[in-house]
Order: structure tokens, then C-alpha cells, then sequence
């Protein structure tokens, strides 16, 4: 690797020197991501109990909100490495302007995603393919989830100013309570009040506003002074520079959620039970991508950190040592899951029929763990090198040739597995299309690339 030149695009065996800094910021952040997705798992394995038409509905409505606030993880992903940058140059005037940008306009997308909710509710739910046996229970439980949805977004901010400003374990006390309060609010509303599934909706409703008031206390109150806070409402100039890294951000989670939405969809038209088997099999998914996203936040900290310390040989070093550990995590994972096979669906529900589709897919699920892993610590390298715009173009294109195969699903009767293979081209292009730029001719980091 050269100093001030580019930097060395070959594999060397990767140091170990920066295991400390990784770890510090990765456990933490393993367990508030592995408790994140914990709203929805408690979720799914109480209405799970209420039906397979329950369950499935419930499937349907997490497709929804995975495609209308996780396009909005900018405010995560984008708020980190700014952060980050404006920390490693000294510059925390700047990192607490960003803090109130990010939360501005957390709260003015928050809510205008709420109203659009309301109005297109039924719209939405057509073009996901509700059959009329789904519709009633799908639309309420999306008229009342959707009322968390500027919390939502304050949490995602949230989360992101924090782990700009190398602090995972603030973050980890939050999310831990609003789960808390989700898992006891869930029985009771579900069962004891008789609400069913919309009373799983107003846990989470009740619980992420919790969490939301959490990260704004401890940001603009209890850390204002250690973080130079001032709580002065942004310009739109101001928000500028967040809103261009959101737009390319955007491309590349719409185009990642699009594809994800439309396997739930597809899924949909081959059946409820193949639905709702694709409801568990995917909180399973999302619950290994979020373990191995622990260490994707770690890369977008302190990848943006050193290169605010204008560091770059040491940016790649911390960088390839991430890789390596992903790696690692990721057979980990896959081992793991794989002993788990006969006992974690049966968390979820407990319809013979789905358990059977669900145990037609662990393979799957359990084969593509060492990619999944590698694919996301590569994002996590890639957003705190600021390649925004690569992550975006690679992203599209990836999309579009697993939507192409998605939509030949039900023309050749592929089934529920087809919609799976269709999950693993996806995850396989990824992983091609980050390790090309990676150690492409031009390699990330080096002088020249991209922001």
C-alpha cells in the first residue's frame, strides 16, 4: 500500500491492528441491530398464533414499510460518515449541524410519508396483490403502523448521528427498551384486549415513539454541549449536501426494496401459504443481514473517520480487515442457522403447511450467509468512502436483471423457490459488482475516486 498514491488493489493477509476499534464499535452495534428487527420477529411469532390469514397479512404490511421508510435509510447511512469526515477533521461545529439536519428532516419526511399512507392505503395495497381474503386485516394494520412512521425516521437519524460520532452503545440502551416495551405491549393488545393484528401494529406504534423521544432527548438535551449542538432550524441550503448524498442513496435502496417487494409479491400470487411461509423465511434473512451489518456500521465509522484524517492507507487496511472478519461471521452464521433449521420456524407459526415451505428454503437461506456478509460490510466500506453514486449505479443494474428473472417466476411455475433463487442472483450480483470496484483497475480509496 502506497502513501499518498494509490493504494494497493492485491489481497494481503489482513492486520489485526485494528480489531480493538472494529470490536468497540461492533458489538454494540451487532446488538441493537439484532434487536432491531426484534419489533418485527415479535411480531410475526405472536400473530402467527392468531392464524395463517393473520400471518399473512402481517407479510404483506412488512413488505410495505420496508419499501416506504428503509428507502429513507439515508438518513443512517448518509448522517455517518459526515459525521464521521467532520469529527476526523476536527470540525464538531459541523457534526452537530448535521445532527439537527438529519432530525429535521427526519420529522418532515416522517410525516409526509404518514399522510401519503393514509390516502393511497388501499391503492397500495391492490397493486401488492392483496386478495380479497388478506384486504380487511392488511389495511388495518397499515393505517395504524403507519402512524410511527415519523418516529421511524427520527430513530433512523437518530442512529446514524451516533454512529458518526463513534458512540454504538447509546444507540444499543435505546433500541433494547423500545423492544422491551414492544414484547409487553404486544400480548396484551393482541390478546388480552382482543385487538389482534391491529393491536400488534399499536405496540410498535407506542414503542418506536418511545424510542424516537429516546435518541432526540439524548442528542439535542443530555449530549448537546459534548456534540455542539445548536438547535437552530436548517436553511434548505444547509440541507443540501444531505439531500444529494439521500438522492443517490435512494437509488440504491429503492432499487435494493423494489426487488425485495416484488418478491413478496410474487410470492403473494403463487399462494397464502407460500405468502406467509415467505414472511418467516424473510425475518430469518433480515436477521442475519442485520448480525453482519454490525460490522458494515463499524466500516462506514471508521472508514469515514481516518479519511477526515486524511489517512488512506490506513482507511484500506481497516477496510480489508472488515472484509476478512465478515467473512469469517458470515460461516459462522451459516453453521448456526443451518443446526437451528428444525427449531427457528417454528418460533413464527406453527400451520404444518407453512412449515413445510419454510424447511423447502433453509438451504437457500443458510448457502448464501459468507456473500450476504461480505456484501454487507462492502457497503459499509463503500458509504464511508462516500462511493454514494457507484453503490446507486451498481445497485440499478443489479435490480433490473433480478426483477427480469422475479417475473418469470409465475409464467414458468417456478414457485416459492423460484422467487428464492431470484434472492440469491440478487445477493451473487451484489457481491460481483462491489468486488470489481473494490479491486477494480481504480480501486476505492485510491487518489482520484470517487468522494
Amino acid at each position: 500500500m502506497g502513501v499518498g498514491g494509490g493504494l494497493d488493489s492485491g489481497l494481503k493477509m489482513p492486520t489485526r491492528r485494528f480489531d480493538r476499534d472494529i470490536f468497540s464499535l461492533a458489538w454494540p452495534a451487532l446488538l441493537a441491530l439484532a434487536a432491531d428487527p426484534l419489533v418485527s420477529m415479535v411480531d410475526t411469532a405472536f400473530v402467527g398464533r392468531l392464524g395463517t390469514r393473520e400471518l399473512a397479512a402481517l407479510g404483506v404490511n412488512t413488505s410495505i414499510f420496508t419499501l416506504m421508510f428503509l428507502a429513507f435509510n439515508f438518513l443512517a447511512y448518509g448522517t455517518t460518515p459526515m459525521i464521521g469526515k467532520a469529527v476526523g477533521g476536527g470540525d464538531w461545529v459541523e457534526a452537530g449541524r448535521i445532527v439537527v439536519q438529519a432530525l429535521s428532516l427526519a420529522l418532515l419526511v416522517g410525516f409526509v410519508a404518514l399522510v401519503s399512507i393514509q390516502l393511497l392505503a388501499v391503492p397500495i395495497l391492490t397493486v401488492m396483490g392483496t386478495s380479497d381474503e388478506l384486504r380487511p386485516d392488511a389495511l388495518s394494520y397499515l393505517r395504524v403502523r403507519a402512524l410511527a412512521g415519523p418516529a421511524l425516521l427520527l430513530i433512523t437519524a437518530g442512529n446514524g448521528a451516533f454512529r458518526g460520532f463513534q458512540d454504538t452503545r447509546t444507540p444499543l440502551w435505546i433500541t433494547t427498551v423500545l423492544n422491551l416495551v414492544n414484547l409487553v405491549l404486544d400480548p396484551i393488545l393482541i390478546f388480552a384486549f382482543g385487538w389482534g393484528l391491529a393491536g400488534a401494529a399499536w405496540a410498535t406504534v407506542i414503542a418506536q415513539w418511545l424510542g424516537a423521544f429516546g435518541f432526540v432527548l439524548f442528542l439535542l438535551v443530555v449530549r448537546r454541549d459534548r456534540y455542539r449542538v445548536t438547535l437552530t432550524l436548517p436553511t434548505f441550503k444547509e440541507f443540501q449536501p444531505l439531500l444529494r448524498v439521500g438522492w443517490e442513496l435512494a437509488v440504491r435502496t429503492y432499487s435494493l426494496v423494489l426487488v425485495m417487494t416484488l418478491a413478496t409479491a410474487v410470492a403473494t400470487r403463487v399462494g397464502v401459504v407460500e405468502v406467509a411461509a415467505h414472511q418467516v423465511a424473510s425475518q430469518l434473512w433480515f436477521f442475519l443481514a442485520m448480525v453482519s451489518d454490525s460490522l458494515a456500521i463499524a466500516a462506514q465509522a471508521l472508514v469515514a473517520r481516518f479519511l477526515g484524517e486524511h489517512r488512506r492507507t490506513e482507511a484500506r487496511a481497516v477496510a480489508d480487515r472488515l472484509l476478512f472478519v465478515g467473512l469469517v461471521l458470515g460461516v459462522l452464521l451459516a453453521g448456526l442457522f443451518w443446526g437451528l433449521r428444525h427449531v427457528l420456524p417454528q418460533l413464527f407459526t406453527s400451520e404444518p403447511a407453512v412449515l413445510s415451505a419454510v424447511s423447502s428454503l433453509f438451504p437457500l437461506i443458510v448457502l448464501i450467509q459468507p456473500i450476504n456478509s461480505s456484501v454487507f460490510v462492502w457497503d459499509g466500506i463503500f458509504m464511508g468512502a462516500g462511493a454514494f453514486g457507484y453503490l446507486a449505479r451498481a445497485m440499478l443494474l443489479v435490480a433490473l436483471v433480478t426483477s427480469l428473472f422475479l417475473f418469470l417466476v409465475i409464467p414458468l411455475n417456478l414457485g416459492l423457490q423460484g422467487v428464492w433463487w431470484g434472492m440469491v442472483a440478487l445477493m451473487l450480483g451484489r457481491a460481483v459488482s462491489l468486488a470489481l470496484r473494490y479491486w477494480g483497475v481504480q480501486p476505492l480509496m485510491s487518489v482520484g475516486s470517487e468522494r
